[in-house]
């Protein structure tokens, strides 16, 4: 059976392409895969932190492959399409238009996190960061953790939206628009939500320093 894999960061770095295209036999596990694929070569991660997704769904190590799945193997995070609460965007973000977006009359309470490009980390100077993701699971991520919001928390909206490519020093990376009736539920769904999108959304981040570079998982 036939099945593609497709790469991101360090793992694509790794193997020189982002998409395999393998031959399996039936009844391969998708960390089978991953061993046979990396046989040779010793990913740059710590043991236990890549994640396995087919079609675009997380799965465990167990999982049995079946032909024609498309699978991922996403290396440490830096930390669904069609959604208008979501976006990546490789342009600069428009907290303005999300803050619009979420806003209501019902709605008293706004709060947004920007998270941007710092032009340091651990003493070494900072000079661009990039940022790669898996789009389409990325984009369904991101709208399950919207959808988990406005569940845990009644009567909020969400929206977020994240850059993809180089960033300046100083640009804004992420950005998140919450609002609400109370400012209690607004400050709690806003952290949820970018502790969260840094768990599980497949969105990786590479620190380009003077001396050298490294992909980050936080």
């Amino acid at each position: 059976m036939s099945i593609s894999v497709r790469l991101f960061a360090m793992l694509r770095e790794q193997l020189g392409t982002s998409e395999v295209v393998m031959e399996l036999t039936a009844g391969e596990t998708v960390e089978a895969l991953f061993a046979r694929l990396f046989d040779d070569e010793t990913p740059r991660c710590a043991p236990g932190t890549i994640l396995f997704a087919v079609n675009q769904r997380y799965v465990t190590a167990e999982h049995v492959l079946e032909d024609g799945d498309e699978v991922a193997f996403i290396p440490p995070l830096a930390g669904g399409a069609g959604d208008p609460r979501v976006a990546l965007c490789s342009e600069p973000l428009q907290l303005a238009a999300m803050i619009a977006q979420v806003s209501s009359p019902q709605r008293g309470g706004v709060a947004t996190f920007t998270g941007c490009v710092r032009d340091h980390f651990e003493g070494r100077a900072v000079l661009h960061l990039d940022y790669e993701a898996y789009p389409e699971m990325a984009l369904c991520e991101m709208s399950r953790l919207c959808d988990e919001v406005e569940a845990k928390w009644d009567g909020v909206a969400i929206a977020m939206a994240h850059r993809v490519g180089r960033l300046a020093v100083g640009e804004a990376a992420v950005q998140i628009a919450v609002a609400g009736g109370h400012r209690a539920e607004v400050f709690a769904a806003c952290r949820h939500a970018i502790d969260r999108l840094k768990e599980t959304v497949p969105i990786f981040k590479k620190e380009v320093y003077e001396d050298g570079s490294t992909w980050k998982s936080s």
